[in-house]
């Protein structure tokens, strides 16, 4: 597993990329970035990305994880509920590749405000050659 920063405002978190075609993908394109959008507890971004969706893309998926929805081309974080959930925990507009999840500081992302910078990146010494 590979470990990313993400970044937003004053705002920085941990997340590990788990061993998957999209989390393959998305480690070769990495550093990203682009605005912020929130619907509900999930902040959401278009990245420039071509993915089919997996055999196992999940609708509702668990506080903390980091997917990407191949209809939008997004990069998803999920920490809460959304307006798609039919409980507390999240669900996705539509089924998402799901290729990791925050590890540290998820609590800040309540913090993140609709069209604020954000940037995801490799932590220094886990940079893949």
């Amino acid at each position: 597993m590979s470990k990313i920063k993400i970044k937003c405002g004053r705002m920085s978190l941990e997340a590990e990329l788990f061993d998957t075609p999209t989390g393959r993908l998305i480690s070769g394109i990495l550093p990203l970035s682009g605005q912020a959008n929130l619907w509900g507890e999930e902040i959401y971004f278009p990245i420039d990305l071509k993915a089919e969706t997996e055999e196992n893309a999940m609708l509702e998926v668990d506080e903390g994880t980091l997917a990407f929805w191949p209809p939008g081309k997004a990069f998803c974080i999920f920490f809460g509920p959304t307006p798609g959930s039919a409980s507390l925990k999240p669900k996705a507009y539509s089924p998402v590749n799901v290729f990791g999840k925050i590890t540290a500081g998820m609590e800040k992302l309540k913090e993140v405000s609709p069209g604020e910078h954000i940037t995801v990146e490799w932590i220094e010494e886990d940079v893949q050659l």
